[in-house]
């Protein structure tokens, strides 16, 4: 049996009747084959037309929201049959939604498991259930397999190393194991199969949370080439040098480019993401008009930099609860009443909590302030890890260890100086400590978005019933101190707060004896900026601000020619402008077969030869094909380079017939025997006097960088340095050169890995002109020209070729082919995809050539 379309379930859950639209294949909520990887490249449907199927629900704008847990909490019927369900206002996923008041029209579906394990007989009933009443769609996932995707890849390898934690040997983090990353793998595709059940590809958002579900962009964009698809991570990312280490570094970056936006906390987290990117893929990124975009195979995949926020209203809505007011009065009682002042810590129960660097810091305040002693006392809230294994086992027993040596140490009669509070509390308990403790301590040595500072600000604010129970008057401006470890999400946020190194205790100590012992003016000066920036950063605005720009960075889709190229975790999209296309070798040696006057114009580097090889003089190979061009009496075939003349002149002396360029055009010859002669005169090169020593400077602070001094141009490059110092010294070098050489004739250009001064004037465009009107001072005028070349300074000579026509220098019947290297916006309206393929396509033209040189094809 086979189920309905995407459209017809959600149709039926309504309670309407179901449309007669297309029925897709049956995708099955279980998987039968744990630890299988799906087949990645199931071609069912086809992924370039998907796209273009409606779905029949459309009443407004939808948003899929994807992560591994839905926002739902599930508790067995007492008699044991049947479930209970209800909302879990704890969730972020359900936050966003309500945060979200001005677009009350917009629907929110929801995608991901249950905390719960559901029996397989159970689990039609329930996917119904949650579908009908709450717009969720679970994933229920076969517990072998489950266990190997959370608590295998996620937990084990994924989490450590986006927390800094290399496994160095088998107790510091789990090794590589690719069975579970197959597992990870699978249930990737899971989740993507069951998104296909309830998108409509064409007007949905699908917005993907977390590292849980990293190569789910690739499922998703090879069924929809279009798909609107939006990542947020949590958690932080790494440094390269870390990340570099992870076997499969690759297919996860990949995954994520597949993605129209991907955001993150801050902007050390999408620094380290884009040095990934131009590390292992050779990406780079620039920023437009404050927005971070990477070109990806002509899409852009835009980045968000902006920290998540709390839900206002649940928060004011837990300080009015009566049991907050009792919570409260019972810790003041407990505290102030007695002289005590609270410091709070609420950490979950794992390594990266630095609980214990937080004890023993405290441990060094007692130790450094007697006077403290008897006053001061450290409340930890130890939330349950949501992990498991032996490192937990391990914090929790020191943790233990701890509190018993401090409270020995230091406890007097009736007093504890820590007291660690390891049991499971309800929300308002929480937001009682908060309101109670003077100073909030968070102290991870590494850690996403804490929201415990945003949470400790709200309940340190209050309101009145709150007020009249501490007894303070209405008007009474507020105070909060916080502590905050300069390695969480959060703390850039936080320019009011003291901020630490954890792992310092000596500076940790002192920031809690500061924040004891600051002024209360000062208390309040901060927590009313804390205040302000978190009321107006709340989850609303975070996820409305995300929501925006993802619809921002979708507006090209239907703009664009897309299809999907590579196989596997390996998939992307190709995304053109439907007036740039790929060069067939069929139509344009067509075109050249029926043509008899050619020019053709070839760059070199990056061109004919690739960029990255060592030995950048020509092959045998391509001496003959040029060869074979030139001596083909119908052509003018033109090698216009950015070398010097006499690098030139010694790697292409075998062409006799073959005109050169050089210099970018500065110098030129139309034949092997013919004089060197000059676009531009080239008089005054004193200006290398100022430059030279600048790149020298560079030169020698940049290790792997060279400097060649050619005869009207100096050129600085550090293709062998390493790219990120690399391109940051290029900046630099850029603005120093333009800041010296203000007033001199000539100008200074950045290309891929270098920066150049040459004399103004001289361009590529100059030689395309000039070869051009020889050639109609000649009585000739082509009928088929051809440019090729990689890079910015091609640029002039593509411009020229294409407006040519409008100078009557070509042939009204003219066939114009300028072609760039690889996808990316270029003023040539073809492209290939690297050098190999151009050297087959001159390959292919010096065949012809060759065979009519010979007779054999007659013109």
């Amino acid at each position: 049996m086979v189920t309905k379309s995407y459209s017809n379930l959600l149709e039926l859950a309504s309670g309407e009747a179901p449309s007669l639209g297309r029925i897709s294949r049956g995708i099955p909520r279980v998987v039968t084959a744990p630890g299988i990887v799906p087949d990645l490249d199931d071609s069912d449907e086809d992924a370039s037309s998907a796209s273009s199927d409606r779905s029949s629900l459309t009443p407004h704008d939808r948003t899929i929201i994807v992560a591994n847990q839905l926002p739902i909490r599930a508790q067995r019927r007492p008699e044991g049959r049947g479930w209970i369900f209800s909302l879990d206002q704890d969730s972020l996923l359900l936050q966003l939604k309500d945060g979200i008041r001005e677009h009350a029209d917009m629907d929110f579906v929801y995608v991901g498991c249950l905390r719960e394990e559901i029996l397989a007989s159970e689990q039609d009933e329930v996917a119904q259930v949650l579908l009908e009443t709450f717009k969720c769609v679970p994933v229920f996932l076969p517990a072998d397999l489950r266990s190997r995707f959370y608590h295998g890849f996620c937990k084990q390898q994924l989490w450590p190393l986006f927390h800094y934690m290399l496994p160095l040997s088998p107790d510091l983090g789990g090794r590589f194991d690719r069975y579970l990353w197959q597992a990870y793998v699978s249930v990737n595709k899971i989740f993507a199969d069951m998104i296909l059940e309830v998108i409509n590809p064409d007007d949905d958002f699908v917005w993907v949370h977390d590292y849980h579900l990293m190569v789910l962009p690739t499922f998703l964009r090879k069924r929809f080439n279009r798909v609107k698809l939006g990542f947020f991570l949590h958690s932080p990312f790494p440094s390269s040098e870390i990340y570099r280490t992870l076997p499969v570094r690759e297919e996860l970056l990949r995954a994520l480019l597949n993605s129209d936006l991907i955001g993150f906390h801050t902007f050390d987290y999408a620094r380290h993401f884009l040095s990934c990117c131009s590390r292992m893929l050779g990406l780079s990124y620039e920023s437009k008009r404050g927005y971070i975009g990477l070109e990806y195979y002509g899409r852009t995949v835009s980045i968000k930099i902006l920290p998540v926020g709390i839900h206002m209203g649940q928060l004011g809505s837990v300080l009015n609860l009566p049991e907050t007011e009792v919570k409260v009065a019972d810790l003041i009682k407990q505290f102030c009443d007695r002289g005590r002042v609270m410091l709070l810590g609420v950490d979950d129960m794992d390594i990266f909590k630095g609980i214990s660097l937080k004890l023993l810091a405290f441990e060094q305040l007692l130790m450094q302030h007697p006077e403290w002693r008897g006053k001061v006392v450290l409340v930890q809230i130890a939330n349950p890890a949501r992990g498991r294994g032996k490192d937990v086992k391990e914090v929790q027993d020191e943790s233990y260890a701890m509190v018993k040596r401090i409270n020995e140490a230091f406890g007097l009669p009736g007093y504890k100086p820590v007291i660690l509070i390891d049991k499971p509390l309800q929300f308002y308990e929480r937001m009682a400590y908060y309101v109670v403790a003077e100073c909030c301590l968070v102290t991870a040595v590494r850690d996403g978005m804490n929201l415990i500072p945003y949470e400790y600000i709200i309940a340190r604010h209050g309101n009145n019933k709150l007020d009249k129970v501490l007894g303070l008057s209405p008007s009474a401006p507020k105070k909060s101190m916080l502590v905050v470890s300069e390695f969480i999400g959060c703390s850039p946020s936080l320019s009011g707060a003291i901020r630490v190194n954890p792992w310092n205790i000596d500076t940790v100590a002192d920031a809690m004896a500061s924040a004891l012992e600051m002024a209360d003016a000062e208390k309040q000066l901060r927590h009313e900026k804390h205040h302000r920036y978190v009321c107006s950063h709340d989850v609303g605005y975070w996820a409305k601000s995300f929501l925006q720009d993802l619809e921002r960075s979708c507006k090209e889709h239907n703009r664009r020619r897309s299809w999907g190229i590579g196989f596997g975790l390996k998939f992307r999209v190709v995304a053109l402008d439907s007036n740039f296309r790929k060069l067939v070798m069929e139509h344009i040696v067509s075109a050249y077969r029926r043509t008899s006057t050619r020019a053709i114009l070839l760059d070199y580097d990056g061109t004919l030869m690739p960029q990255a090889s060592i030995d950048k003089s020509p092959s045998p190979k391509s001496i003959e094909i040029l060869n074979s061009l030139c001596n083909d009496k119908n052509n003018l075939v033109f090698l216009v380079s950015a070398r010097s003349r006499s690098t030139l002149s010694d790697w292409f002396s075998p062409c006799e017939n073959l005109g050169m360029a050089a210099e970018h055009g500065c110098y030129f010859r139309l034949t092997r025997n013919a004089e060197w002669e000059t676009c531009v005169a080239v008089t005054d090169r004193s200006w290398k006097q100022i430059a030279e020593p600048v790149m020298s400077l560079y030169a020698e602070l940049t290790d792997g960088s060279t400097i060649e001094n050619k005869e009207t141009a100096l050129v600085w490059s550090y293709e062998d340095a390493d790219p990120d110092f690399g391109s940051c010294q290029a900046k630099e070098l850029l603005d120093h050169l333009e800041s010296v050489l203000a007033n001199e004739p000539v100008s200074v250009k950045s290309g891929p890995n270098n920066v150049e001064v040459k004399p103004q004037g001289v361009s590529k465009g100059l030689v395309a002109e000039r070869l051009l009107s020889t050639m109609k001072e000649r009585g000739l005028s082509p009928d088929f020209v051809l440019c090729i070349g990689d890079d910015r300074s091609d640029e002039d000579m593509f411009e020229v070729i294409t407006t040519s026509m409008s100078d009557s220098w070509l042939s009204p019947s003219a066939e114009v082919f300028a072609c760039t290297v690889g996808q990316k916006p270029s003023k040539a309206k073809y492209y290939l995809d690297d050098t190999a393929e151009i050297v087959r396509l001159m390959q292919g033209l010096a065949s012809v050539s060759e065979q009519t040189v010979r007779g054999s094809v007659p013109l």
